[in-house]
Protein backbone atom coordinates (compact mmCIF):
# COMPACT_ATOMS: atom_id res chain seq x y z
CA UNK A 1 0.00 0.00 0.00
CA UNK A 2 1.41 3.22 -1.19
CA UNK A 3 2.21 5.65 1.70
CA UNK A 4 0.24 8.31 0.96
CA UNK A 5 -2.79 5.68 1.57
CA UNK A 6 -1.79 5.26 5.04
CA UNK A 7 -1.98 7.73 8.51
CA UNK A 8 1.18 7.90 10.00
CA UNK A 9 0.33 6.89 14.12
CA UNK A 10 2.55 7.25 16.93
CA UNK A 11 2.81 4.35 19.31
CA UNK A 12 4.11 4.74 22.88
CA UNK A 13 7.42 3.55 23.16
CA UNK A 14 7.12 1.49 19.60
CA UNK A 15 8.23 4.54 16.86
CA UNK A 16 5.77 5.50 13.98
CA UNK A 17 3.70 3.18 12.39
CA UNK A 18 2.07 3.70 9.24
CA UNK A 19 -1.68 2.39 8.86
CA UNK A 20 -3.91 1.86 6.15
CA UNK A 21 -6.85 4.66 5.71
CA UNK A 22 -9.35 1.89 4.53
CA UNK A 23 -8.29 -1.25 6.57
CA UNK A 24 -11.58 -3.18 5.50
CA UNK A 25 -11.79 -2.86 1.66
CA UNK A 26 -7.80 -3.05 1.17
CA UNK A 27 -5.67 -6.06 0.21
CA UNK A 28 -5.44 -6.54 4.45
CA UNK A 29 -9.05 -7.29 5.05
CA UNK A 30 -8.81 -9.25 9.02
CA UNK A 31 -6.48 -5.83 9.88
CA UNK A 32 -8.59 -3.79 11.00
CA UNK A 33 -9.67 -5.97 13.86
CA UNK A 34 -6.07 -6.00 14.81
CA UNK A 35 -5.04 -2.22 14.47
CA UNK A 36 -8.47 -1.27 16.35
CA UNK A 37 -7.37 -3.70 19.48
CA UNK A 38 -3.26 -2.43 19.08
CA UNK A 39 -2.81 0.81 17.75
CA UNK A 40 -6.10 2.37 18.91
CA UNK A 41 -7.44 1.38 22.35
CA UNK A 42 -9.97 4.16 22.32
CA UNK A 43 -11.79 3.39 19.10
CA UNK A 44 -13.75 0.20 18.55
CA UNK A 45 -14.91 -1.13 15.33
CA UNK A 46 -17.98 -3.13 14.15
CA UNK A 47 -18.31 -6.55 12.67
CA UNK A 48 -19.79 -4.88 9.39
CA UNK A 49 -17.93 -3.06 6.83
CA UNK A 50 -20.35 0.26 7.04
CA UNK A 51 -19.16 0.22 10.74
CA UNK A 52 -15.57 -0.38 10.08
CA UNK A 53 -15.33 2.40 7.07
CA UNK A 54 -17.18 4.95 9.07
CA UNK A 55 -14.80 4.40 12.41
CA UNK A 56 -11.94 4.48 9.89
CA UNK A 57 -13.05 7.93 7.89
CA UNK A 58 -13.79 9.58 10.86
CA UNK A 59 -10.42 8.60 12.50
CA UNK A 60 -8.61 9.41 9.54
CA UNK A 61 -10.44 12.80 9.26
CA UNK A 62 -9.61 13.94 12.57
CA UNK A 63 -5.48 12.91 11.79
CA UNK A 64 -5.75 15.26 9.00
CA UNK A 65 -3.63 18.53 9.34
CA UNK A 66 -5.29 21.30 8.98
CA UNK A 67 -5.03 22.86 5.30
CA UNK A 68 -2.80 25.57 5.07
CA UNK A 69 -4.58 29.16 4.98
CA UNK A 70 -5.24 30.72 1.65
CA UNK A 71 -3.10 33.32 0.66
CA UNK A 72 -4.10 36.78 1.44
CA UNK A 73 -4.75 39.33 -1.47
CA UNK A 74 -4.68 43.12 -1.23
CA UNK A 75 -6.23 45.71 -3.11
CA UNK A 76 -6.27 49.49 -3.58
CA UNK A 77 -9.84 50.60 -4.91
CA UNK A 78 -10.96 54.36 -5.90
CA UNK A 79 -14.72 54.63 -6.62
CA UNK A 80 -16.59 57.53 -8.74
CA UNK A 81 -19.57 58.58 -9.17
CA UNK A 82 -22.23 60.18 -6.55
CA UNK A 83 -20.14 58.24 -3.98
CA UNK A 84 -20.37 61.16 -1.25
CA UNK A 85 -23.16 61.83 1.26
CA UNK A 86 -25.21 58.68 0.33
CA UNK A 87 -23.74 56.64 3.12
CA UNK A 88 -20.98 54.34 0.85
CA UNK A 89 -18.33 54.49 3.50
CA UNK A 90 -20.29 52.93 6.55
CA UNK A 91 -21.97 50.64 4.03
CA UNK A 92 -18.37 50.07 2.70
CA UNK A 93 -17.60 48.93 6.32
CA UNK A 94 -20.35 46.48 6.81
CA UNK A 95 -19.65 44.53 4.00
CA UNK A 96 -16.02 44.20 4.35
CA UNK A 97 -16.72 43.11 8.05
CA UNK A 98 -19.55 40.75 6.71
CA UNK A 99 -17.52 38.96 4.27
CA UNK A 100 -13.87 39.06 7.00
CA UNK A 101 -12.01 41.51 5.94
CA UNK A 102 -9.01 44.00 6.82
CA UNK A 103 -8.50 47.39 5.45
CA UNK A 104 -10.59 50.85 5.26
CA UNK A 105 -12.50 52.99 3.65
CA UNK A 106 -12.37 57.31 3.19
CA UNK A 107 -13.34 59.75 1.13
CA UNK A 108 -11.26 61.89 -0.85
CA UNK A 109 -11.11 65.62 -1.59
CA UNK A 110 -11.82 64.95 -5.92
CA UNK A 111 -15.35 63.54 -4.56
CA UNK A 112 -14.71 59.65 -4.67
CA UNK A 113 -13.92 56.95 -2.25
CA UNK A 114 -11.16 55.26 -1.95
CA UNK A 115 -10.53 51.74 -0.14
CA UNK A 116 -8.01 48.97 0.82
CA UNK A 117 -9.02 45.64 0.97
CA UNK A 118 -7.29 42.71 2.42
CA UNK A 119 -7.84 38.57 2.88
CA UNK A 120 -9.11 35.90 1.16
CA UNK A 121 -8.98 36.47 -2.32
CA UNK A 122 -12.45 35.24 -3.32
CA UNK A 123 -13.38 37.74 -0.75
CA UNK A 124 -12.03 40.62 -2.26
CA UNK A 125 -13.64 40.09 -5.53
CA UNK A 126 -16.49 39.54 -4.15
CA UNK A 127 -15.84 43.09 -2.56
CA UNK A 128 -14.94 45.16 -5.66
CA UNK A 129 -16.32 43.47 -8.11
CA UNK A 130 -19.78 42.43 -7.47
CA UNK A 131 -20.94 45.13 -3.96
CA UNK A 132 -18.72 47.96 -4.94
CA UNK A 133 -19.43 48.50 -8.25
CA UNK A 134 -22.84 48.51 -7.31
CA UNK A 135 -22.87 50.55 -3.89
CA UNK A 136 -25.53 51.12 -1.30
CA UNK A 137 -28.91 51.76 -2.98
CA UNK A 138 -28.10 55.65 -3.09
CA UNK A 139 -25.00 55.58 -4.82
CA UNK A 140 -24.41 56.00 -8.30
CA UNK A 141 -21.30 54.87 -9.69
CA UNK A 142 -19.71 55.54 -12.57
CA UNK A 143 -16.01 54.02 -12.11
CA UNK A 144 -13.92 51.79 -10.40
CA UNK A 145 -10.30 51.50 -10.56
CA UNK A 146 -8.53 48.60 -8.33
CA UNK A 147 -5.28 47.47 -8.49
CA UNK A 148 -2.90 45.59 -6.18
CA UNK A 149 -1.12 47.24 -3.33
CA UNK A 150 1.60 46.09 -0.67
CA UNK A 151 0.11 48.74 1.80
CA UNK A 152 -0.61 47.10 5.69
CA UNK A 153 -4.28 46.29 5.99
CA UNK A 154 -3.89 46.98 9.95
CA UNK A 155 -6.76 44.26 11.51
CA UNK A 156 -10.28 44.74 11.44
CA UNK A 157 -11.96 47.21 8.80
CA UNK A 158 -12.14 50.68 9.88
CA UNK A 159 -13.04 53.86 8.59
CA UNK A 160 -10.60 56.63 7.99
CA UNK A 161 -10.86 60.19 7.96
CA UNK A 162 -10.82 62.37 4.83
CA UNK A 163 -7.59 62.52 2.58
Amino acid sequence: MPPSACIPRKTQGKGTVLMPISLSNGPFPRAASFFSRSLHPHITLGRNRASQNLAMNTFAAAATPPMPPSTKKTVKVVIKGRVQGVFFRDWTVQNARELGLNGWVRNRRDGSVEALFSGDPNAVNEMVEKRCRVGPPAAAVTALNAFPSNEDPGQGFERKPTM
